[in-house]
This record gives C-alpha cells, structure tokens and sequence, in this order.
C-alpha cells in the first residue's frame, strides 16, 4: 500500500512540478587486465542506473561526464573478463577517480539486460537471473543444441529425444511455458511444441547466454511463465553504442566420445558513427558413445553466419541484421523401433532497429525493433520425407523509457507478433493455424535509500484462426509486484508475487493424432480456457569481493494448468493421451554459492530441487527433474586455473502415470585453462575432461532415457582468441 501511494505521489509531483538544474560531475580512470595489469582498450564502464557508458581508450582511461550528484554502482566489462563493480558518492561538481582491473576469475560480477530490459547487476534485479559468457559455454558445448550448454545452471534442466533435441527446463516448467529468445526477440523455432524438436546454437557463436528464473511474463508474454533464455550473439547487442576501430572473437573446439568439432569467428568494425559487424561458425558431431555402446544416429550439425550495419549517433541510431542457420540432427530410435528419423532445418531473419534518446522531456529513449523469421524443417525417415514444418512469424516490439523523476524509473511499450503455422505429412497433427497476438506493458520502480519497490503490468491478447476448425481468442492480465531490500553494499532480499497468464498453445488446441515426438497420440481441446498461476519467490544474495551467492525459494499455484492425461487406450502403437487442464502447484529452490578459500582457491556448490503435482488428486507431474547438487573446486596460479566438479543427482521416484523411475548417479570431471592477456588480444585454451568415470546414467527429462543413457567419457579442447 505504502508503495503504491507514493507510486501515485510521484507521477502527480513529475506532472506538476518543473524540473530544475543541479550541478553535475566527473567520473574517470584506467581500465587494466591481467597479471600484468595491462592497459585494457575498448572495456565498457556503465552506471546501470542511468544508463550512462563509456569505453576505455588505446592506455584504458575513461571518462564519463554530466553526472549527477548521487550514489552510483559503476560496473566494468570486457569480453569475457571478470566483471567488476565499484560504488561512488559523487558530489556536485566533483571529479572522482576509479580504476578497474579485470581478469579472468571464478568470481564475476555478473550484469544482465534480461530480467528488467535494461543492464543491471543481477544483485540489483528482481527476477532470479544469471549470465554465462562464451568460456563457460566452450566447455560445456557437446551438441549444436541449447539445453546442453545450460543444464548445469541452478535450476535449469534439459529436456531432450537425443543430443541435437535439447531444450532448457526451468524450474520444472518446459515446452511453451519456456520462452526462448535470440538477441531479446522469440526465435521462431518449434522445439516447444515437440520432444524431438531442437532449439539450435552453437555455444562458441555467442557472447553469452542469460537465464531468468521464474515467471518474466510482463516483459516477455505469456510463454514465460516459467522463465526465460536469451542468447546474445555479439556485444554490441548489449552495449547499444558505436565504437571506432575492430573488435572480434575466433574460436575452434574438438572433443571424443561424439567426435565433435567446428570453429567460429566473428568481428564488429566501427568508424565515425557507422559500424559493420558479421560472423560464421560450424560444429559437428558424430554418434556419440557411451558405457553400453555407441548410440546410433545421434550425430548433429549446424552452420551459420549473419551480417548487419548500423548508424549510431548521440540522439538516434538504427541498424539492419541478416542472419541463417542450417542444421540437421538424428533422433535415436531403440533397435527395432521405428527407422531411423533425421531432422533437417532451416532458419533465417532479418531484423531492423532503432533508437531515439531523449525523444520527448520526459523520455531517456525510445526504442523500435521489427524482426521477421523464417523457420523450416524436415523429418527425414531414410530418402523419404515424412512430414514438414513451416513456421513464419512478424515481431514487433516497442518500448519508451521514462526519464527519473525523483524516486520515480520505469519502462513501458507495446508488442505484437502475426505467426503462420503449416505442416504437411504424417506428423502434420495440426492444421494450418494464423495466431495473431498483441499486448501492452508497463513497469515502474520506485528507489529509496535502501530499498525498491516495482509494479508492472500486461495485458495481452492472442486468437487463433485454424482451417475448418474453431476459431479462439484469449485475452490475459499479468501482474507482479515486488521489493529488493539492501542489505549492505554487497547484500540484498528481494521478494516477488506475480500473477501470470498463460494463453493455451497451438498444440493443445489443435493437435490430434501419433506424434512419435511425444510418444504420444495426442489429443487437443479447443474449449481450453486460460492458465494462471500465482506465485511467490523470495532470494538472499550476496555479491562481495570474496563471495558470489544466492539461495532462492519458490512457490507456484496455477490454476487451469494444462497437461496431457493418459485415457489408458492405445491407438497407432501409442498411448492415447487428451490435453486437460486441472489445478497444480511448484514448489522448491536453489542455493549456489562460490567462495574464495584462498588467494589461490576457490569453491563453487550449489543444489536445486522442485516438487511439482497436480491438486485434488495429489500426483506427481511428469519428467519433473530431481533433486540435485554438485561441489567444485577452482584453482587458479597465475595464468592457468584447474576445475574439478562432482554432480550428483537423486533418484526420481516421484513418477506421472505411464513414467519410469530413474537411478541417482554421480558425474565427474575436470576442466583447466590457460590464458595469455595483451593490450590488444586475448588467448584462452581450455580443457575439459568429462564423465571421468565412464559411468553409465540417465536423464529423467529424456524421453529415450531407457535405451539412450548420456554421454561417456571424453575430453574437449578449446581456443579462443578476443582481439580488440
């Protein structure tokens, strides 16, 4: 209540009283990086909370300028060095002077553009968010496929029908209440709508992935009412400002046990407000082994490459993007099973955006985004084409910032997406389906002294228009309101309620017949209403210069949740299941935690557990993952670091109608690296020596889980060259 009259107080105060000049101050000093502390060029320093950066020069001095009195957290990034964090009272018409020095280093003070739209450290956000750069990813990048590279992030499993199929679960949440996204924008592939469609990247392509955990529907619509995945191709999709000069990324990888390998490059060249950026990569994989034998056609492969130029001044900008993917994997069939299936694929966009800073006296920037993707595939069953997809769709997004006014901040814009739907062949269980969807949204955020408060809303609406079927329109109010509590300078507790709508998906409208992607004859119902759900998650954090850590609890409520029930018949060699929808709940946490020991030592912990069932007739909810933990130690001498991890996972007992259980295990491995720093480039090598066991287990989310265990042993190697 106390929030939202002073919410009230503050747009009548904004509205009514002029705003008046105060002196302004400085903020400069020297980026450097390394043991040796060299000069660090082109590093970014940023004030999240006014939007203010500032890149270092050829000796790593920056300066920012016109700031005013207050105090600020000014975070410095570079690559995939530590981001490091420093607090400043600035005074008015003071100078102050800050260094950083950057390195590479297990404690990093990660900054995320997700979980609020805008950069910010995730101490400071609401949503429960964490951010992987492209080195953590290059030892973890078995597959072309986006649930590989993530699964060991707390709270986030993956779902799969083989290597080249996986898809991030969050929470327990998957299919369409996960929302994935490529630079902020849906990515326009099906892998929410099938177990044996795929959500592709190429881990050594991107600058670096960030999670959000939980519900992220205001920002994002209803398909994120479990949380979001968004892959940032190149940096300049964060940093939204020009550069003169080049700047890039090479990498190459190879690896055993799946007889992997591929390469990538990438560049970003600026001069006098213009820039030009581009980039390709290409990994493969073969069937990959594991302690019961080789697994037959679970090879995967993709190629890509993108182009984009962009005009960038101090009041404006707008840039145009190109960019395609084209990829094939294999979905393993157990002996005797179906023929063998593969998946050939093809996905292309293009986008244009642009900005508009102080468009109006009330208005820090305004910014327009159009993207349209093309995505098609093919279910390859030996020369013969089984059934084909076709998924095209237009994105519009549009998004105001308000200028500060007092303790008042806040965003708010308006979204739009036409998507055309078709499918022809054996598989084809929908018919072609139009979906249009609109919504409007809004949060605001109040700062006291030690505390924010945020308020936000949506309201959003999608309709259907299939051919010779029912036509459906849903409309959906999401609500959230939440408090972020310093504890200190290095602590906080924050603590959320939202209130999340979910539109039925296309597929439990419409889908009718055997989808092997499923194992399933699926069943929709086009009288499907609304799903909602109620939730609270509350998290301790703490980010100092010894010790990164978060524990988080969550509990959700959903109301009309959707889930496929078996009926007990079986038609087509499958089992009959029909969509319905009946109460539900979530419950569970995370807590990870990486401490400094030593000057020379590290350890990292963290474990993740969910309960999910249905209400009314207390049963479990399927491929729910278990219990998990894992406990690492880093070791870092100068330039190189050693990394040993043990996972261990429980076993899954708690099992929906029709599932099997699925034994604990324990996974080891070890990963070291080596890097050499420079004024101007940065050499990384990487080792990464998984499963070091050999031992055999299984993946409770797979839905060939009982002939197709994980991964072997093996070994990965990488290179990775930043030049700047």
């Amino acid at each position: 209540m106390k929030c939202t009259i002073l919410l009230v107080l503050s747009w009548m105060l904004a509205a009514a009283a002029p705003a008046f000049a105060q002196a302004t101050g400085v903020i400069r000093g020297q980026v450097s990086m390394g043991p040796s502390r060299v000069p660090a060029h082109h590093a970014d320093v940023v004030i999240p909370k006014l939007d203010l950066h500032a890149r270092s020069d050829e000796d790593g001095r920056f300066e920012l300028t016109g700031i005013p009195p207050g105090a600020y957290q000014l975070v410095a990034h570079m690559h995939n060095l530590s981001d490091e964090q420093q607090k400043v009272e600035l005074k008015a018409g003071e100078v102050v002077v800050v260094d950083f020095h950057l390195r590479l280093s297990p404690l990093r003070q990660q900054v995320t553009v997700t979980a609020s739209g805008k950069e910010e450290s995730t101490l400071e956000t609401f949503l429960s968010a964490a951010s992987v750069n492209s080195l953590e990813l290059a030892g973890k990048a078995s597959s072309t496929s986006l649930g590989e590279l993530v699964e060991d992030q707390a709270g986030v499993s993956k779902r799969s029908f083989g290597p080249g199929t996986s898809r991030p679960v969050i929470r327990g949440f998957d299919g369409d209440r996960v929302l994935v996204l490529a630079d902020g924008i849906r990515t326009g592939t099906l892998s929410s709508q099938s177990g044996d469609h795929g959500e592709p990247v190429d881990g050594n392509s991107v600058e670096r992935v960030e999670l959000v955990r939980g519900p992220a529907t205001l920002l994002y619509g209803s398909s994120a009412i479990g949380g979001v995945i968004n892959t940032i191709s190149r940096h300049h999709e964060i940093h939204e400002h020009p550069h003169d000069g080049i700047r890039g990324h090479l990498s190459a990888t190879a690896g055993t046990a799946n007889a992997q390998g591929g390469g990538s490059g990438n560049f970003e060249y600026g001069r006098r407000g213009y820039m030009l950026w581009g980039g390709g990569a290409g990994m493969r994989t073969g069937d990959y082994g594991t302690p019961l034998g080789v697994i037959a056609n679970s090879g995967n492969k993709l190629s890509q490459a993108s182009i984009g130029f962009g005009r960038f001044r101090e009041r404006d900008s707008v840039s145009l993007g190109y960019g395609v993917q084209d990829g094939a994997y294999g979905v393993p069939a157990e002996e005797g099973g179906h023929e063998d299936v593969r998946i050939a694929y093809r996905r292309q966009h293009v986008r244009f955006s642009g900005t508009i800073h102080e468009a109006a006296s009330w208005l820090e920037r305004a910014v327009f985004k159009v993207n349209y993707t093309d995505w098609k595939h093919r279910e390859l069953e030996g020369e013969e084409i089984g059934t084909r997809f076709f998924n095209k769709q237009l994105i519009f997004r549009t998004e105001f910032e308000q200028k500060p006014q007092g303790m008042l901040s806040g965003r708010f814009g308006v979204w739009g997406m036409r998507r055309d739907f078709r499918s022809a062949g054996e598989e084809a269980l929908a018919p072609p389906v139009d979906q249009n969807s609109i919504a409007v949204f809004g949060l605001e955020e109040l700062s006291y002294k030690r505390a924010r408060c945020q308020f936000g809303g949506r309201v959003e609406r999608n309709s259907y228009d299939p051919q010779e079927q029912r036509r459906r329109a849903f409309t959906a109010a999401s609500a959230s309101a939440g408090v972020n509590l310093g504890l200190g300078a290095s602590s906080a507790l924050v603590a959320t309620y939202t209130h999340a709508v979910r539109a039925p998906a296309l597929e439990e409208l419409y889908n009718r017949g055997p989808h092997l992607g499923n194992v399933t004859f699926e069943i929709g119902d086009t009288n499907l209403k609304n799903e909602s759900s109620d939730g609270i998650d509350i998290a301790l954090r703490r980010q100092s210069g010894r010790i990164r850590g978060e524990v988080n609890f969550f509990y959700y409520r959903l109301s009309n949740f959707i889930f496929l029930a078996p009926t007990g018949e079986i038609e087509d060699g499958l089992p009959v299941a029909e969509y319905l929808q009946q109460g539900s709940r979530y419950l569970g946490g995370e807590y990870r935690v990486q401490a400094q020991l030593k000057s020379w030592l590290w350890v990292n912990s963290g474990v993740d557990a969910v309960n999910a069932r249905l209400r009314g007739v207390d049963a479990s909810l399927p491929r729910i993952p278990p219990l998990r933990g894992r406990v690492g130690f880093d070791l870092r001498l100068k330039n190189a670091n050693l990394r040993p991890e043990l996972v261990l996972a429980n076993r899954q007992g708690n099992l929906f109608e029709n599932e099997t259980p699925t034994a604990g295990y324990a996974a080891l491995s070890i990963g070291a690296g080596y890097n050499v720093a420079s004024q101007h480039a940065l050499h990384v090598i990487t080792v990464q020596a998984f499963n070091l066991t050999d031992r055999l287990y299984r993946n409770h989310l797979s839905f060939i889980k009982q002939f197709a265990p994980e991964i072997g042993r093996g070994v990965r190697l990488s290179y990775h060259l930043y030049f700047f």
